[in-house]
């Protein structure tokens, strides 16, 4: 068994039996086979975890992201007007 390491460097070392585990999984066969494949933003029922830490990523990094967006509009428009007086 490998030892866990931390950042790695250089090519992927695909592995043949994650591979395989994967592709024939039995939540892989009722998704893909079974047809239940739920659809976009039903992630409360696939993964609730996932969805909440997603939902709270997202929107507290949209809203830094709008932040700082007006205070760089605001700078702009300050210098543009000390410009013409």
């Amino acid at each position: 068994m490998a030892r866990k390491r931390g950042m790695g460097f250089g090519p992927r070392l695909p592995s043949l039996r994650k591979k395989i585990a994967a592709r024939t999984s039995y939540k892989r066969y009722i998704k893909h086979n079974l047809g239940f494949k739920a659809p976009r933003g039903w992630g409360w029922l696939t993964n609730p975890r996932k969805a909440a830490y997603n939902r709270v990523y997202y929107r507290k990094n949209k809203l830094w992201n709008g932040l700082l967006g007006w205070v760089v509009i605001g700078a702009i428009v300050a210098m543009l007007l000390g410009a013409f007086h």
